[in-house]
């Protein structure tokens, strides 16, 4: 599915841009622990992106997937919700916005359960 693949690549260019922008920009305007918060959300950005394109991929072959339409969009909010509350969390250090971040990491274990009825229905 090209909409997969657009946004697995441009998830991935943010979390290599993004990256470089926090050790280059942010290294020595942040704390070494909100530092990590924000690396933590930029690779987590770039393992899901990755995941992304995978679910493009296996979309060319099985296009009636309804499980690789799951798992996209919910490695897609994962994103949003995971990376982009760490990063709100980083830069502006309200504390808050770290409630956020585990309805991201349910999204992406949603992700990863739908791939995975994905191939064990279609190797059955």
């Amino acid at each position: 599915m090209k909409t997969f693949l657009l946004l697995g690549s441009l998830n991935g260019f943010l979390a290599v841009a993004l990256g470089a922008f926090a050790a280059h920009g942010l290294k020595s305007r942040l704390s070494d622990y909100l530092l990590g918060v924000f690396q933590t959300g930029v690779q987590y950005e770039m393992i899901h992106a990755i995941a992304l394109i995978l679910v493009a991929i296996l979309s060319k072959w099985y296009p009636d997937s309804t499980y690789l339409v799951w798992a996209g969009w919910s490695f897609f909010a994962g994103i949003i919700f995971f990376s982009g509350s760490l990063y709100a969390l980083a830069l502006s250090n309200v504390r808050v916005l770290g409630a956020i971040t585990p309805i991201g990491g349910v999204l992406f274990l949603l992700g990863w359960i739908m791939l995975a009825i994905h191939g064990w229905k279609s190797v059955a």
